[in-house]
């Protein structure tokens, strides 16, 4: 830029020189000023063109002259030839022709009328049909082979010596711009310059700056400028503009920036598309703030921006936050008729997600889809975020199938955000699933989407899988962030893993000071392993190093105060806190401050009264804090008073259930003692739970205590009968539950529906060998004493009677029910399904779904799958297949269970075709076939003969990674059999190694069978004594080589092997006939 330090870029007042020429230093006036077109149309043409070509000149280069000629007022001389008028005519015609063929972009020259001595030059020019004329062509070519000479070994002069006085100034002009490299346009427009027809142009000089620019001889154009200026060639807007894109081209934007300011200085106003190569190439290098100028003084000087002006400006104005001015000029744009980039609605509908402009993003978004454009995959990933943070994750999901529909690929920030929103759905598999989909797709880089599924894991339990996925991101080296590391804690406290915790804690901890929530996680492990030890002394230390305490580390360090007794530190803590923001309008520690006070004599009047409105947790604390110091004065008087109060012994009793949960007998003994010994008996559901306790702990005769103490004064005796059958049940004492239900009936003690229910359902359960008998006679007695049992318990009185086989006591269950008026449930309509389909009354299995049909109920797929598969065990295939698409009508997706019976039933009956197009469909659904479901489509091919596709159903479970067993193969290898297909079922059997599997004994007998059935003695014979030592004694093998071996008269043989069989104790098949099918 320093050459051109000139008055170019410093211009200064205008003198006349001596011959009246224009100084090139000085500032032309402005009635000399070159008109503001691209085209240079004042420029003088010494020599006049002849030929005419359709090529559309590139508007940065020069015009080669391709413009229609005007028609001349003077007649032109007519061909005295006539037959080179016709030659003329003919050629004309096809080329012509030829344009027509090509296109509106055809490179043929146009043909017009020429004089005689026009056209003696066109012929001696040799110019028929090409562009430039003979000479021309030369001049290029030979140029154009100096590019492989190294620089100095060659002279322009020499080199060009046989063109001297040839070529005309626009001639020289076309060599010049044809050339490619740029040494041969700095030395052939050195020899252009010696030239006689050379004259100074404006023209030329722009070729040599343009083939400059291209290749980055920013100082060399910079040269030639400055001599064109001194040579007393004004630059038009072509050339300015062509220096200016070389700046913008290869990024000296200072440079470019100046010299648009002496341009504009000088009254010059570049093209539109000089000011795009100037944005652009502002932008690429984040210049935002000089695009934005740049922009200004485009529009100061009236320039109309076209498409890609807006789209530029637009973006910069979002890079610098400027949206009002950004949705200004979109709406400009719009105005103007342009339609925007897919990029631009990208870039304002990510402005106004982040600015919390819901509406405008989703106005934006329907813009652009009304106006067909797909949206980029950065787009949605932006609505997809706006979505999950206003929480309407049916239209996140549904702009994901819109996504698949068109064809955008996702990347992992859209995999990502969709893994999260499947976690907040409850969509654990779908999250999964697209997890690996991502990992299969090779997009999975950033630590983001490894712990986004982490989290997903946590929240639904697998913490195996989460950690497993923490160390594999490990493993692939990529770098762990601080949430990482929270993550990762909190799948090491998931799983129990103490020294990994605290070794994930001690490297958060190096991150900065540890957040609340990783503190609370650690507490929480360390009570969960019951160390109370490390929690006392790792409160101990978050506190010394003044962790900022949020509710929840709070509630948690003091359950471990009050479970320890350490009433001194629990204080000292709450009085720490009162000196914070956090004890004000907290009833937390409200609660705690009354209690930890009021404890002592002198105020004990005061500690009764706040409890009526406490926190339920602190006062759970605080009766854990008493538990936990039962030695210490006082106690039971503090425990006293704290029952008067209006939600002790409710709180009291909730602990006692607590206790049990977590298994903790001793506490919860002593607290059911001490209200006992107080007087106060706990709630229902406190004994009922230690009474399930001590069931569950084998101690049924504590259980039993328990149930003695509190039964004769229990406001609802019938949670104590349910607790007291759950602890016989927990202990396999199933006949003492059934003795325990005839004394408290002696007595009068009803059972209520939910112990009736689960007392019958233990004695009806199978795995305890069922005591139908006893089932039974209960049911009887609870429909004799006119109970008021629910639809839960005759569903379990049906359900056990159906065990039991009784299909007419269930059926009358059934009818005794409606009866009663006591309403059915889907569970009752789908167990009486199975009752009469089981009994083969299908009639009246069909009227009970059609009833629960008629009735409203939302029939789930298991009444479809149920009775879909009694109707297929009846041989009403048509009625099966009907009812399954009409499961699928009604939104009901199929599972595995249900393509598996419907596969089933097709196999069955035969019906291949069906049973095809059932399993592409279970594949398009998303439901991957398993073993089960490739048995049956083999069956079905089996049955409709089609053994090839069979064979191919094999080796594609192979391909889909699925073990195929000695049953798939034994159903081929069946088929060949009984279709004497001895060939192919030997071909097969051979084939089982090759899947990797050994043929067991039901191969070996479908081989013996068609060898039998189809009299292939020899075969037979051969093939049993090939076995003979790999198989076990078998009946039907050693049978069946015995009547081989008769056949073929072999007695001796077939004696020895039957003394054999006789010695193992293996009875003889006499009425196996061999070749019965011959």
């Amino acid at each position: 830029m320093e050459a051109l330090k000139s008055s170019f870029l410093y211009p200064i007042a205008a003198t006349t020189a001596g011959g009246g020429g224009i100084n090139p230093t000085l500032k032309i006036p402005s009635s000399t000023k070159p008109p503001p077109s691209n085209t240079h149309k004042s420029r003088p043409n010494a020599t006049t063109f002849c030929c005419r070509c359709s090529v559309t000149p590139d508007p940065w280069t020069l015009s080669d002259g391709n413009k229609p000629k005007p028609k001349s007022k003077n007649p032109k001389n007519r061909l005295s030839d006539d037959n080179a008028r016709r030659i003329i005519k003919a050629k004309a015609q096809y080329l012509s022709q030829l344009r027509r063929n090509q296109g509106s972009r055809a490179q043929t020259p146009k043909w017009i009328k020429r004089t005689p001595e026009q056209m003696v030059q066109y012929l001696e020019d040799d110019r028929n049909g090409h562009l430039y004329g003979k000479h021309v062509v030369a001049a290029i070519k030979r140029v154009r082979s100096l590019s492989g000479k190294p620089e100095g070994s060659y002279d322009m002069r020499e080199v060009m010596g046989s063109f001297v006085a040839k070529l005309t100034f626009r001639e020289m002009c076309v060599v010049l711009k044809e050339q490619k490299g740029w040494r041969q346009v700095r030395d052939f427009f050195a020899w252009m310059k010696l030239q006689l027809s050379y004259r100074p142009s404006v023209i030329a000089y722009t070729i040599v700056l343009r083939a400059y620019g291209q290749v980055g001889k920013i100082k060399l154009a910079e040269q030639v400028f400055l001599e064109m200026l001194e040579a007393g060639c004004e630059p038009d807007e072509v050339a300015s503009g062509t220096m200016l894109c070389a700046y913008a081209r290869w990024g000296r934007h200072k440079a470019m920036l100046s010299f648009y300011s002496a341009v504009r200085d000088r009254g010059i106003t570049p093209p539109t598309a000089v000011f795009n190569f100037m944005l652009s190439s502002l932008q690429k290098k984040l210049l935002h703030e000089h695009v934005l100028n740049v922009w200004r003084q485009m529009m100061d000087d009236k320039v109309v921006p076209d498409h890609f002006t807006y789209t530029v400006v637009i973006s910069s104005f979002v890079k610098v936050g400027l949206a009002e001015d950004a949705f200004r000029t979109f709406a400009e744009m719009n105005n103007m008729g342009y339609v925007p980039e897919e990029a631009t609605y990208s870039l304002l509908i990510a402005l106004s997600a982040k600015s919390g402009s819901c509406t405008e993003s989703f106005k934006l978004y329907e813009d652009m889809r009304s106006r067909g454009i797909v949206p980029s995959n950065f787009t949605c990933a932006s609505l997809l975020a706006l979505y999950y943070k206003i929480g309407d994750y049916s239209k996140a999901l549904s702009l994901f199938s819109e996504m698949e529909r068109y064809g955008i690929v996702a990347d992992e920030v859209i995999y990502g955000l969709l893994i999260r929103i499947y976690g907040k759905l409850g969509l654990y598999e779908d999250a999964q699933k697209m997890f690996e989909e991502v990992e299969k797709l090779g997009l999975l880089s950033d630590q983001k989407t490894y712990t986004t599924m982490a989290q997903v894991h946590l929240n639904f339990g697998s913490f195996d899988k989460a950690l497993s996925l923490m160390e594999k991101m490990k493993s692939a080296n990529i770098l762990s962030s601080r949430f990482a590391l929270i993550v990762l804690l909190q799948c090491h406290v998931k799983k129990e893993d103490l020294e990994s915790a605290e070794t994930t804690f001690q490297a958060l901890s190096k991150t900065g000071p540890p957040d609340a929530g990783s503190c609370n996680c650690m507490l929480n492990l360390f009570m969960k392993l019951d160390l109370m030890e490390r929690a006392k002394h790792f409160a101990m230390k978050i506190r010394k190093d003044q962790v900022e305490f949020d509710m929840e580390l709070l509630k948690t360090v003091m359950k471990v105060y009050c479970k320890e007794g350490m009433i001194t530190d629990a204080k000292n803590l709450i009085d720490d806190l009162c000196r914070t923001k956090m004890s004000l309008d907290c009833t937390f520690v409200q609660t705690f401050l009354v209690a930890l006070y009021g404890s002592r004599p002198a105020e004990a009047e005061f500690f009764s009264e706040p409890f009526d409105n406490s926190d339920p947790l602190a006062l759970e604390l605080i009766l854990t804090l008493l538990v936990s110091n039962q030695h210490a004065a006082g106690l039971e008087g503090n425990f006293k008073l704290f029952l008067e109060s209006a939600n002790g012994l409710l709180v009291a009793s909730q602990l006692i259930i607590k206790f049990c949960k977590q298994g903790n007998v001793a506490k919860a003994e002593y607290l059911f003692e001490l209200l006992i010994k107080m007087g106060n008996k706990p709630k229902d559901a406190a004994s009922g739970s230690l009474i399930s306790l001590y069931g569950k702990q084998q101690k049924l005769k504590q259980a039993e205590k328990v149930f003695a103490t509190v039964a004769n004064s229990s406001e609802t005796r019938g949670m104590l009968h349910s607790s007291m059958i759950d602890a016989y049940s927990k202990c396999d004492k199933h006949e003492e539950a059934y003795m325990f239900y005839k004394e408290e009936t002696r007595q009068g003690n009803n059972f209520g529906p939910v112990a009736i229910s689960m007392l019958v359902n233990a004695l009806a359960n199978r795995a305890f060998a069922g005591k139908f008998r006893e089932a039974e006679d209960v049911v009887h007695n609870s429909l004799r004493s006119a109970l008021g049992l629910d639809t839960v318990a005759y569903n379990t009185f049906i359900k056990a009677m159906l065990e039991a086989g009784k299909l007419r006591f269930a059926a009358s269950i059934y009818d005794r029910m409606l009866s009663l008026n006591v309403a059915p449930s889907l569970q009752t309509y789908n167990t009486m399904i199975s009752v009469y389909g089981r009994g083969r009354n299908l009639d009246k299995a069909v009227k009970m779904f059609d009833m629960a049909r008629s009735r409203g109920m939302s029939l789930d797929e298991k009444t479809y799958t149920n009775i879909i598969c009694y109707l297929g065990k009846a041989d009403r295939t048509q009625e099966a297949s009907l009812l399954f698409n009409k499961m699928q009508e009604e939104g009901i997706k199929p599972g595995k269970v249900s393509y598996n019976v419907m596969m089933n039933i097709y196999a069955t009956a035969g019906l291949y075709n069906e049973a095809e197009e059932l399993f592409c469909s279970m594949k398009r659904d998303g439901c991957l076939p398993d073993s089960y479901t490739h048995l049956a489509l083999i069956r079905a091919y089996t049955q409709g003969l089609k053994y090839s596709e069979g064979e191919k159903v094999i080796i594609l479970m192979q391909k889909e990674g699925l073990c195929a067993s000695c049953a798939h193969l034994n159903l081929l290898l069946l088929a060949f059999a009984k279709a004497g297909l001895t060939e192919e079922a030997e071909r097969f059997y051979g084939k089982f190694m090759t899947f990797g599997l050994t043929p067991d004994i039901e191969s070996n007998r479908i081989m013996l069978r068609g060898y039998l059935d189809y009299g292939h003695i020899e075969k037979g014979i051969s093939f049993f004594e090939r076995i003979s030592e790999s198989v076990e004694p078998d009946r039907f093998i050693m049978s069946a080589a015995i009547h081989f071996y008769m056949s073929a008269g072999l007695e001796h043989s077939a004696e020895e092997l039957l003394r054999s069989m006789s010695s193992l104790g293996i009875p003889f098949l006499e009425n196996l006939v061999v070749g019965s099918r011959t």
